[in-house]
């Protein structure tokens, strides 16, 4: 008698949606549709996530037919967050974006594209419409009025951080902004606990801040200027590896504020 438990069930892997033949070949055009679906440089972690998210459900719509709406849908939330903080107000996604236009800050005609999302998620909310109400093409056009409004909204960079990231001299002052930045910017949600070719996250965020706070109110002596100048080789390791982009972005300004830290220290070129 067999007394084994039976084998499990076999490994399903996803297989495309037929619906998706008639747009894309392949897994691989789904790339090709989302290249130009580049997320804001300074969202905030919020604003990063949802969009994020948005751009893998186009993605992964290959898959899922119903997720091209869901993108368009979710990707909503980031724009309602970005208008109520741009504005200083609190209302409705339509109020909002009537506001974005009076206020010069989008076209009458990006507001009319951003006004057929929220109109369709109305209607799902509603139950006029299902998951599967757009095409894939139809929701890449309109997933991308979204992220160009997004990124009409967001402040660009400081040049003066620009330039410290680009390795050129730091103005005075801008250590002092950047160690303000971090402060308030929030650790990525998932990373906690994560580690990238054996660095810990946790740890080399806390190791990199407590080394520039001591820059910032006493000086690094030669022994902390040599860690420092460790954290910043393991941070240009691991950056290049992390593919969640606003983990990217908070560890590409952790490495920012570093250099700057570390350049007071360094030695003078002859």
């Amino acid at each position: 008698m067999n007394t084994l438990p039976p084998p499990p069930d076999p490994l399903l892997l996803p297989v495309r949606d037929p619906r998706a033949r008639y747009d894309v070949p392949d897994y691989a055009g789904m790339h090709d549709l989302a290249a130009d679906l580049v997320l804001p440089g300074g969202a905030s972690m919020y604003v990063m996530s949802a969009m994020e998210t948005a751009r893998e459900l186009i993605r992964h719509s290959y898959y899922r037919y119903e997720f091209a709406t869901v993108a368009v849908t979710h990707s909503l939330f980031a724009l309602e967050h970005v208008l109520a903080e741009r504005l200083a107000v609190n209302e409705p996604l339509h109020a909002l974006i009537a506001r974005a236009v009076d206020t010069g800050l989008i076209t009458a005609e990006l507001a009319a594209e951003l006004d057929r999302s929220r109109l369709l998620r109305d209607k799902l909310a509603q139950g006029a419409a299902s998951s599967a109400a757009l095409r894939l093409f139809q929701a890449v056009h309109m997933l991308r009025a979204v992220f160009d409004a997004v990124s009409l909204l967001l402040r660009p960079p400081s040049g003066a951080e620009a330039t410290a990231a680009d390795g050129g001299g730091a103005p005075e002052g801008v250590l002092d902004r950047l160690w303000e930045e971090h402060r308030r910017a929030l650790f990525p949600d998932g990373f906690r606990g994560v580690d990238f070719d054996g660095v810990d996250l946790v740890l080399l965020d806390a190791n990199v801040a407590g080394l520039v706070y001591t820059e910032l109110t006493h000086g690094l002596d030669d022994s902390g200027t040599g860690q420092l100048r460790g954290y910043i080789a393991d941070l240009d390791t691991i950056v290049p590896l992390i593919n969640e982009e606003y983990c990217a972005g908070y560890f590409t300004k952790l490495r920012t504020m570093a250099r700057v830290a570390a350049e007071p220290h360094l030695p003078t070129a002859t």
